[in-house]
This record gives C-alpha cells, sequence and structure tokens, in this order.
C-alpha cells in the first residue's frame, strides 16, 4: 500500500476577495464550506466596499483537496477573511507549508495583517491578485511596492473563479515553499 505525501496550504486574505471561490475552484472533494448569511449586525462591521452584493461570509474555514499526478495530495484550508474571525487563523497554520494571500486591488490595504501573520511567522506565502470584473490592473512590481513586500514574495494575477489559473497559483505557491524551506 502507497501513503500519499499530504502537504497543507492556506488561502487567506480580506472580507470578500474570493476564498472560498479559489477553494471551490480546483478542489477534486465538494468543499468544506462555512459560509452564513450576512445579517444586519454585521452592518458597520464588515467593510462592502467594492462587494456589496456579497449575502454570505465564512465564519470557520473552507476546506478542499486536490492530489497531483507526483502522488502529492494538497488539503487547501481557506480562511475567515473579518478581523474578528482571525483568531483562529493561528491553528488553521499549524503544520502548512505556505500560503496564498488573495488581494483585491480595489481593497489592498486588507493585505497588510494576512502578510504581517504569515511574515511573523515564517510561513512562505505567494500574493494571488485576483482580478475582479470592472477593477484596475497593476503589474506586479506596482504591487509589490504597494505592499512593501520583499523582492522574493511571488506576486502572481489570477481569476480564482477559473480552475487553471488557480491551478497556477498553487504551483507558484509550491515553488516558493520548496524554494524557502530549502534556504533555511
Amino acid at each position: 500500500m502507497e501513503f500519499a505525501q499530504v502537504t497543507k496550504i492556506l488561502v487567506a486574505g480580506g472580507f470578500g476577495v474570493g476564498k472560498t471561490t479559489m477553494v471551490a475552484s480546483i478542489s477534486e472533494i465538494t468543499p468544506l464550506r462555512t459560509e452564513e448569511q450576512l445579517t444586519e449586525l454585521s452592518a458597520g462591521v464588515d467593510d462592502l466596499t467594492g462587494v456589496a452584493s456579497k449575502t454570505t461570509t465564512t465564519v470557520a474555514l473552507d476546506f478542499g483537496r486536490i492530489t497531483l499526478e507526483s502522488g502529492v495530495v494538497l488539503y487547501l484550508f481557506g480562511t475567515p477573511g473579518q478581523e474578528r474571525f482571525w483568531f483562529m487563523w493561528d491553528e488553521l497554520s499549524v503544520g502548512a507549508v505556505g500560503a496564498v494571500v488573495l488581494a483585491d486591488t480595489r481593497r489592498l490595504e486588507d493585505c497588510f495583517g494576512p502578510v504581517d501573520f504569515f511574515e511573523s511567522r515564517g510561513i512562505p506565502f505567494v500574493i494571488g491578485v485576483n482580478c475582479f470584473d470592472g477593477s484596475d490592473i497593476y503589474d506586479e512590481d506596482e504591487i509589490r511596492d504597494a505592499l512593501d513586500l520583499s523582492p522574493y514574495t511571488p506576486v502572481l494575477l489570477c481569476d480564482v473563479r477559473n480552475r487553471e489559473s488557480s491551478k497556477q497559483v498553487l504551483i507558484g505557491i509550491l515553488e516558493h515553499a520548496i524554494s524557502s524551506w530549502a534556504g533555511r
């Protein structure tokens, strides 16, 4: 009996940036979702700028899985985006080899918390700039400068609704994680 190598990847970022969508677009299983309806209680707490039509929010995590041709199995854990749920990130990050920080150029400041989180814990990460319809497109260097990232942090443009695009982001974090861990 052959055992698969299991690798844990986090998908993080601000509220409404596409974490649930990314996990769903690439997962080979029906993803576990913990989405709940936004209610009046979240008015004034959740900033709907740029995502006014959003009606649900992840309150715990999303989980998906993809098996690579090499036999490696990626477990994908989508984190909740609102700051009030970030206390769960410490537990979710245990054992993660890397993370994707999804970014929305309409609300780029939402990346500062996740970037700080992964940098402070030494977890390799990439920035996946989710190119929303109607949003301005910036090049990688402009995003890197705006987020004050090291020149070694990959910035990848993507559309997380598209399986192939999500796959390229996952390849990017795997390559970056391997190179980061090898350099230690």
